[in-house]
């Protein structure tokens, strides 16, 4: 039988809610109610605050530097502990060994503090556990290119299940940014430019996370990927309407949808106002309109950045007011600015009621993990596999389907026998496959003498395997980063003396100006890093075909290498499993299935840039300037042929309906391959400005040579709906063209009317568009 398998984009259960939600949720407020009865100030700022335990040297923070130890540990937590920053995360340190101080350490808290409270733990989990020796999973960018939810829940699963039984209880991922501007250093922590596709993959690992008994936090509420000209921590000027339609959606989905239970806000000020002050988006949005009633917990140093960075407190005392007050409830990564709230609260300029609300959050989500009940007399783990076989099955398939090809001129697959010249800076170098948020990138570039821990072959590696090491050269060429050119004559001989070119070029991730993407590490230019693109130019001049391989955290500028190289293959940052998949890839083992989450630019001048703009956004006769990309968002090569035929909708639904589309896709090529359908939407006309194209829904299935299968796409109207004139989100009557397509370039089209009154979207609106096979 052949086979036929597709990945459903729509909702499934949302896990259960905090105590208080739950049959027996009365008992559990009470409970919490009474405990904090029984608290004084000072047990109760105890809980709203964090410790990290640094090291000197350590820079995996903003302005980390800035900050000094507060206290010991034990004497920090004489009256207990809200959370314990990043047991794990920040040095390389035997997990069993370090298991065994913490359950020590919250065995202490249990017994030798008035209310016996154990703190939760907290670690970075965005690309696998971060903890040395712990599975590395593709960067976020690459779940974005697979469209495949359900492998992203079947990681985040894997990654929860590691730190529960490392007694770590929320993860402070995922990132559910919106990319706006490519010259952002933080793209490669992001999943999409499409905000559908964002909340989507995000929401489903939340499921993924929170399925183990473990919280996702969801970062970063809001409007932090807008910053002006994509640079870290600038202003953002975005309007209601981007807010609400754009940059809000995919965090509506993770809370209404997967039940999320922790948000992180954002180090944005969004028009004049910081977030982590702003009680119209940390209670009006999340909690008035939402109805959220997890934790909102603090970007680290985001309150005393008030202060520091943003002015708009005087000093921590009056920082600590205005996050509290705006609904920050838990200061992360330490209580630099909160600790201050007793003697605030003393003077009577801070109402004690704003300190048992965030205390009460924290107490219910203590008892929803189990925390109240935790006695820690258990044995710790003695034995931690946490870069699985299992681990490692899911790294390959999400690095297998996250690989684009973006162009072919027959050169790909490569056939067996070639002779291969191997170059690039990224073609043997490990940190080359991660991105800034990896242990490796983010922890050990601080270790230089202490190894990866775990197994990573390089492209170089994989390559060698994958086609013979007799057939394979190497030379580098020149770094990532910097003007050293001298290694380009022995590339070129290289590649003089081989029947194709495979050149590995990109990004080195890391962190505040460590890399060349990452956090911190922002650009004012699109182009390859360094003379990268001078190598590949004096190798195209040699005249031996070049494939070039990018292996980046952003997209970038290549419209010029699109026109010369023979093929060329997107990998955003692959993780540790990455290196086989590109081979596989070049090879023709791996047939490439990934789509663009993200659109590549033609120039760095034409950013920002979405997919998602309006008919004025891309430019025409009236300016000189284009601004259209040179692939655009969905495109992906395969070597299959896909054709998609007899697409069929109604020709008119309720505005309070659901549009049932239905597609016939057939392989027409010689060998099996992945299809990623992706529908996508016009409104024709409309109280304010809409896209040229949205992303709808979309379905990957899984096809033999010659079959065919109808795939059908229940599309709720609320998928259409947008902020109109009042800044009320509703679904308007009128035309809407669809198309069925390889990318978001219209292919094969039909047009609906939707008919009757203009419809006001709900919490109860169905957000999710579902898919089947026939």
């Amino acid at each position: 039988m052949t086979e036929v398998r597709g990945t459903v984009d729509g909702p499934a259960p949302a896990q259960a809610g905090p105590d208080h939600d739950r049959p027996d949720g009365h008992d559990g407020e009470a409970r919490v109610r009474e405990l904090l009865g029984r608290m004084t100030i000072e047990e109760k700022i105890a809980q709203l605050v964090g410790f990290w335990e640094k090291e000197d040297g350590e820079a995996v923070a903003p302005l980390q530097g800035e900050f000094g130890d507060v206290a010991k540990l034990e004497d920090f937590s004489r009256h207990g502990l809200g959370h314990l920053t990043r047991a794990y995360g920040t040095r390389p340190v035997d997990a069993a060994a370090r298991a065994s101080w913490l359950w020590k350490f919250q065995s202490d808290l249990v017994t030798g503090t008035r209310l016996g409270i154990p703190a939760i733990v907290h670690e970075e989990c965005l690309t696998g556990l971060s903890a040395w020796r712990a599975a590395t999973f593709p960067t976020p960018l690459a779940w974005g290119a697979a469209f495949d939810p359900e492998l992203v829940t079947e990681m985040a699963a894997a990654i929860g299940a590691s730190m529960r039984d490392l007694g770590i209880h929320q993860g402070l991922a995922p990132v559910l940014d919106v990319i706006r501007d490519p010259r952002w250093g933080r793209v490669d922590e992001c999943i999409s430019e499409d905000p559908y596709l964002v909340g989507t993959v995000g929401t489903s690992y939340v499921r993924g996370l929170q399925s183990q008994g473990v919280h996702a936090t969801l970062k970063h509420f809001a409007g932090y990927s807008a910053s002006r000209a994509g640079r870290n921590f600038a202003p953002v000027h975005a309007g209601p309407r981007e807010l609400a339609d754009v940059l809000f959606l995919p965090f509506e989905m993770a809370i209404l949808d997967g039940n999320a239970r922790s948000v992180m806000h954002s180090y944005a000020e969004i028009d004049g106002v910081p977030v982590a002050a702003d009680p119209t988006m940390l209670t009006g949005v999340l909690r008035d309109r939402w109805g959220f009633d997890g934790t909102v917990v603090a970007d680290y140093y985001g309150v005393a950045f008030l202060n520091l960075l943003h002015h708009v407190a005087g000093d921590h005392a009056e920082a600590a007011v205005q996050a509290l007050t705006a609904g920050v409830d838990i200061e992360l990564p330490t209580g630099d600015a909160y600790l201050t709230l007793r003697e605030t609260v003393r003077a009577g300029t801070l109402d004690e009621a704003l300190i048992d609300r965030a205390v009460l959050r924290v107490l219910r989500q203590k008892l929803d993990l189990g925390l109240l009940d935790a006695t820690f007399t258990d044995e710790p783990p003695q034995v931690v596999d946490l870069d699985s076989p299992e681990h490692r099955s899911i790294a390959r398939r999400l690095a297998e389907e996250s690989i684009v090809l973006v162009a072919n001129r027959d050169v790909l697959p490569l056939p067996p026998g070639r002779r291969v010249a191997v170059i690039g800076p990224n073609a043997d170098r490990q940190g080359a496959l991660f991105g800034c948020y990896s242990f490796l990138n983010h922890v050990l570039v601080q270790y230089p003498d202490v190894e990866t821990g775990i197994e990573v072959p390089t492209v170089l590696d994989a390559m060698r395997a994958e086609f013979g090491a007799d057939l394979v050269t190497w030379a580098r060429g020149c770094d990532v980063d910097g003007d050293d050119r001298s290694g380009f004559d022995e590339a070129v001989a290289a590649a003089s003396a081989a029947q194709v070119a495979v050149l590995v070029v990109g990004d080195h991730a890391g962190l505040f100006g460590r890399g060349t993407v990452g956090e911190g590490c922002d650009r004012d230019d699109l182009e390859l890093p360094g003379v990268q693109r001078e190598l590949v130019e004096a190798v195209l001049a040699t005249g031996t075909p070049v494939v070039l391989v990018l292996v980046t955290g952003r997209p970038y500028a290549i419209g010029w290498a699109l026109a010369r190289c023979a093929a060329v293959v997107q990998a955003f940052f692959p993780g540790e499993e990455g290196a086989g998949a590109i081979a596989g890839v070049l090879s023709g083992r791996v047939n490439p299935s990934g789509k663009l989450p993200v659109s590549l630019p033609s120039s760095a001048g034409a950013q920002p840039y979405s997919y998602l703009h309006p008919t004025l956004g891309e430019g025409s006769e009236v300016t000189n300037l284009s601004a259209a990309p040179v692939a655009p968002f969905g495109h992906g090569l395969s070597y299959s042929t896909f054709e998609h035929a007899d697409l069929t909708v109604p020709a008119t639904v309720p505005t309070d309906g659901a549009l049932r589309v239905t597609v016939r896709v057939a392989n027409t090529g010689a060998v099996a391959g992945d299809e990623v359908v992706q529908l996508y939407g016009r409104d024709l006309v409309a109280s304010v400005t809409r896209p040229v194209a949205q992303l709808l829904g979309y379905r990957r299935v899984h096809l033999a040579p010659g079959q065919s299968v109808t795939v059908e796409l229940t599309v709720p109207t609320t998928r259409l709906a947008f902020s109109d004139r009042t800044l009320t989100r509703v679904v308007e009557p009128g035309d809407i063209e669809l198309w069925v397509g390889t990318s978001a370039r219209r292919d094969t089209q039909a047009l609906t009317t939707l008919v009757g009154d203009t419809v006001p979207v709900t919490n109860a609106s169905p957000r999710w568009t579902t898919s089947g096979i026939s």
